[in-house]
């Protein structure tokens, strides 16, 4: 039996129900609650990106699995949730960056663009006819006032960060940043404290094949996606880390 509280509210259209709630975009929350964990990190020398990709069966070649997108030269973005409404929503971002270019003659602003991406969010709760993004995203980037990290709800709502995790992992993963995060941190140690993060929120269950790493260097402003065997070395001494912490302990 469906409770009487939310009986008719969470229909096809998304209408409040008589306690003020939007089920349908409680039920997209869902959704990326559900989705691999994704998360972001801001240091002094730039933005990191890393997902966990936890391939569903070994017939599946990791690689075709995508999580993080670029969205211009100088942002990235990470996903999770539902990835086909993720696609959708970094179309549009992607058209939004190139008009930016194209009509003032200079790369969009990171904060611009995220709440560009919110506006359209927010359109899908309000309209008959269509349902919210099951999708949440990190958006990370670099420009002339400095390094940026957002993220975005289903709903709409958008918060800067400087780390943050969607998916199944994220409250691991935020109490791991609660932890050990630094403002003053290099890219390398983001980096280091980003997978330290995935390590926790996926139990160890960490391999080169089930990491994906982006970076937004502040020098030079450009999005870059790590290769395999830079991801492999930095796998590897996170693993070595981890048993030397255990050791240590015992």
């Amino acid at each position: 039996m469906q409770p009487l509280q939310s009986a008719g509210y969470d229909r096809a259209i998304t209408v409040f129900s008589p306690d003020g709630r939007l089920f349908q975009v409680e039920y997209a929350r869902e959704a990326v609650k559900r989705g691999t964990t994704s998360l972001g990190v801001k240091s002094a020398e730039g933005v990191v990106l890393v997902v966990d990709k936890r391939p569903t069966s070994k017939l599946v070649e990791p690689k075709s699995i995508e999580k993080i997108f670029q969205i211009d030269e100088h942002i990235g973005t990470a996903t999770s949730g539902l990835v086909a409404d993720a696609r959708a929503i970094i179309e549009k971002a992607r058209i939004e960056a190139q008009v930016n270019r194209i009509t003032f003659n200079e790369p969009i602003r990171v904060e611009s663009l995220a709440k560009k991406i919110c506006d359209m969010k927010q359109m899908y709760t309000q309209h008959g006819g269509v349902r919210p993004f099951g999708s949440a995203l990190i958006i990370g980037g670099v420009n002339s006032k400095g390094c940026h990290l957002f993220e975005t709800d289903p709903s709409g709502a958008l918060i800067e960060y400087k780390a943050t995790a969607i998916g199944a992992g994220r409250p691991i993963a935020m109490e791991e940043f609660e932890k050990k995060y630094k403002e003053d941190m290099t890219l390398e140690e983001a980096i280091e404290l980003a997978l330290d993060a995935v390590y926790e929120a996926t139990e160890g269950k960490t391999t080169p094949e089930s990491v994906e790493i982006a970076v937004i260097d502040s020098k030079d402003k450009k999005y870059r996606k790590l290769s395999e065997d830079e991801i492999k070395d930095h796998v590897e001494e996170l693993l070595l880390r981890k048993e030397k912490e255990e050791d240590e302990e015992e």
